[in-house]
């Protein structure tokens, strides 16, 4: 019996996830969307549904904390369990990120973009395509994916690159340019970052399946 309840609320678990990181998900999406139309109430009404993330956050933990002192798991079930608490930490620290975007669009105030935004949009649209496929491979505990998706990571390196590139030659034109330029760079910063926390969620897959705990950028580049 006590077998059955804890499968039970791993599903759960696992369900609560998917529910999370698509909130994730569409907070970044919204985010960029409203900076490049400059919708600046859009952006404040982002802002403040980060505070259902951080909740969603502290109720798992809670949870998982009551799963901990009351089903004895094994040592698998604790992998799976310190895994879900990780991925939880790392779902609220992605909506930062998104939240850290709409802050940026109310304190640019009525400031026009430096420019049209481009690779910007590109990078949130890769990153939230790594993430739902990523809790997809958790929540499955697919492996294979799990390797594979952390790759792409390199592409949206590559656009951060581009557009911190881009915004250097708008600011050796002009060095008025600098502030606004120093907008668009923490867009594409707060981005990059979220792209690289996807990768820490396919980690913990692989830990979960394999015991292995590793790096896979350090991995990969060695």
């Amino acid at each position: 019996m006590l077998r059955k309840t804890f499968e039970h609320e791993i599903q759960h678990l696992r369900d609560e996830i998917i529910l999370m990181g698509s909130m994730v998900e569409q907070s970044l999406l919204d985010s960029v969307a409203a900076l490049k139309k400059r919708d600046v109430e859009a952006s404040r009404e982002i802002v403040q549904r980060d505070n259902v993330v951080n909740e969603k956050r502290f109720h798992l933990e809670n949870e998982v904390m009551v799963i901990i002192a009351t089903q004895q798991p094994m040592a698998r079930d604790l992998r799976v369990l310190a895994s879900i608490l990780e991925v939880i930490s790392e779902l609220e620290r992605m909506g930062d990120y998104a939240k850290g975007i709409g802050v940026i669009n109310v304190r640019m105030g009525n400031e026009a973009l430096l420019k049209p935004l481009v690779d910007i949009p590109r990078m949130a649209e890769i990153g939230v395509s790594m993430l739902h496929r990523a809790l997809s491979a958790f929540v499955n505990e697919d492996v294979e994916i799990a390797r594979v998706i952390p790759q792409e990571d390199d592409l949206v390196d590559e656009l951060y690159i581009q557009v911190y590139r881009e915004l250097m030659t708008y600011i050796m034109a002009d060095p008025k340019n600098i502030e606004r330029a120093n907008w668009l760079l923490w867009v594409a910063h707060n981005l990059e970052r979220f792209a690289d926390r996807v990768t820490n969620i396919c980690e913990r897959t692989i830990f979960i399946v394999t015991g292995e705990l590793f790096e896979i950028g350090t991995l990969k580049d060695g």
